[in-house]
């Protein structure tokens, strides 16, 4: 589901500008685009109400990471609506006009895979995002129960 059509409350808010931020200060030239899916019935048919999905796009072609834009998609366990939700898993991918050129989920060992993969320094980069989206879920949750 769109980021920019997801969010219900200001601590839903907070969180999609702190995984803006999260993103930036790896990649400081992508631009943050919150509704990365065309609002058309094929695609409202696959919306899936417990994702989160937005994506960044570079000011042109980044050939360490071999791609145009980041497509992410963070999968949470939907609990309510009013508390944050935990998040599963992380995936990204790379994405170029013709389509995905490498994808990264945060099960296994979470490297790429596609044919097109981000130089080694780019993908500890991504690895380093997840695991710094990971943490902040997981703190906004143990703030949550303990306010």
């Amino acid at each position: 589901m769109n980021a920019g059509e997801s969010v219900r409350s200001v601590d839903q808010a907070q969180a999609l500008a702190s995984v803006i931020t999260l993103v930036r200060q790896r990649f400081p030239a992508a631009k943050a685009n919150l509704t990365p899916w065309r609002d058309d019935p094929q695609t409202r048919q696959w919306s899936e109400q417990d994702s989160l999905d937005l994506s960044f796009h570079f000011p042109g072609w980044s050939p360490r990471l071999q791609c145009r834009s980041l497509l992410i998609q963070l999968r949470f366990c939907g609990e309510s609506a009013e508390v944050q939700p935990s998040l599963l898993g992380v995936l990204m991918r790379g994405m170029t006009y013709d389509g995905e050129r490498w994808r990264l989920a945060t099960v296994g060992e979470w490297l790429p895979e596609g044919p097109h993969l981000p130089q080694p320094d780019q993908v500890i980069q991504l690895q380093m995002i997840c695991r710094d989206l990971f943490e902040l879920f997981s703190g906004s949750t143990a703030a949550d129960e303990a306010a």
